[in-house]
């Protein structure tokens, strides 16, 4: 929480749930990935806030993006970046966004099988590609292994099809899980795509460059370690693996980028018991999984909730959300401590909430209006 998010609060009083951004954190951030990585070029991941005055303010300040479709390369494009500043970088497209993507001039493509890279030859030719592997995302709060990427045995057959389809092979990459923790845990990925290196080299074929992907966190509700931790743990990691000819790198930072920027406003709808003698009461907001936080899937991240009564006494409360769907529950399994004194009609501010909420948010289910955003 920021004092330009406070004060907008305070001043503005919006209605209905809303996640307000505050752009300086986004600045800073951005600063400190880039000093944290300094070789590695910074490729921030669309997704995970779109909003078109985040983008320009990391165009401005020189990050490349990282695009999951056509709309997001149209986002990126209009906030300034050109086009050899972004990668389409979902393994999973349609010949024709490949071939829309190839006729804005882009010319970096994320692969993970061989049809993939059949696609891109025929819609992309003389297109780079990099190959992602699979990688365990031991650690991370929110894992995103099996659905992409492949074995790394495979990722050398997949690149050779690449090479003799005419397509630039130029790369590995993989992403060790969103929410990662643990600084380690690039290690095990970059031993692997060092080992694919060496036996592309000896089939003649040259990678240059390793995409190390996402995973860098957002302090939640746990402490976690500093960018620049991270920076040395890879760069040791590098040059562990690699010796002296260290590959080109990219990042693609998206929740630590953003994550801690923003902070969701929220109004207590509801608040009741199951039973009389249930110690926990349930706090029902105006704001659920369908209305932006759907990383509450399983409890996986875990928010920092404030309220105006938090120097009260404080018990049990399970968390969901305002809609007819069982399923809209946030928090029950782990309860989380809220003021006894809570009542319906408070406020409450849910931090950490820059990232994966907006983009979240489902377009009136139930007929809720779409969470509202504020950039400051």
């Amino acid at each position: 929480m920021t004092d330009r998010i406070r004060e907008f609060l305070r001043d503005r009083r919006p209605e209905g749930p809303c996640l307000v951004v505050d752009l300086d954190v986004v600045r800073t951030n951005y600063n400190t990935f880039a000093r944290a990585l300094p070789d590695s070029r910074v490729y921030y991941a669309v997704k995970a806030n779109p909003a078109p005055e985040v983008l320009k303010l990391l165009a401005d300040l020189g990050s490349s993006f990282d695009c999951a479709s056509v709309a997001e390369i149209d986002m990126a494009l209009a906030a300034g970046a050109t086009p050899d500043r972004i990668s389409f970088g979902n393994t999973i497209k349609k010949e024709r966004d490949i071939a829309a993507a190839y006729q804005r001039g882009i010319r970096l493509f994320a692969v993970d099988c061989r049809e993939e890279v059949e696609k891109v030859a025929r819609a992309a030719p003389g297109a780079r590609v990099f190959c992602r592997i699979l990688c365990d995302c031991v650690g991370a709060e929110w894992p995103l292994s099996r659905k992409f990427g492949c074995v790394p045995e495979l990722a050398v057959g997949v690149l050779e099809h690449a090479h003799r389809l005419g397509l630039d092979a130029c790369g590995i990459s993989f992403h060790v899980g969103s929410q990662q923790p643990n600084p380690e845990a690039w290690d095990i990925a970059l031993a692997s795509a060092a080992e694919i290196f060496r036996t592309l080299s000896d089939r003649g074929i040259q990678l240059r460059m390793v995409n190390l992907g996402g995973g860098f966190p957002t302090k939640y509700l746990k402490k976690i370690p500093l960018v620049k931790t991270y920076g040395r743990a890879i760069s040791n990691a590098l040059r562990k693996h690699f010796g002296n000819r260290i590959p080109e790198t990219i990042i693609e930072p998206g929740r630590g980028m953003v994550g801690d920027a923003g902070v969701v406003k929220a109004e207590v709808v509801l608040i009741s018991k199951k039973a009389d003698n249930d110690p926990v009461r349930w706090v029902y907001l105006d704001i659920g999984k369908f209305g932006g936080l759907a990383e509450t899937m399983d409890e996986a991240i875990r928010y920092p909730i404030r309220t105006e009564r938090d120097g009260d006494a404080k018990s049990p409360c399970v968390i969901a959300g305002p809609t007819c769907d069982s399923a809209d529950v946030l928090y029950e399994k782990t309860p989380y401590d809220l003021p006894v004194s809570l009542s319906i009609g408070d406020e409450v501010l849910i931090e950490g909430t820059g990232a994966y909420t907006t983009t979240y948010s489902a377009v009136a289910f139930n007929g809720f209006e779409p969470l509202r955003s504020y950039v400051i």
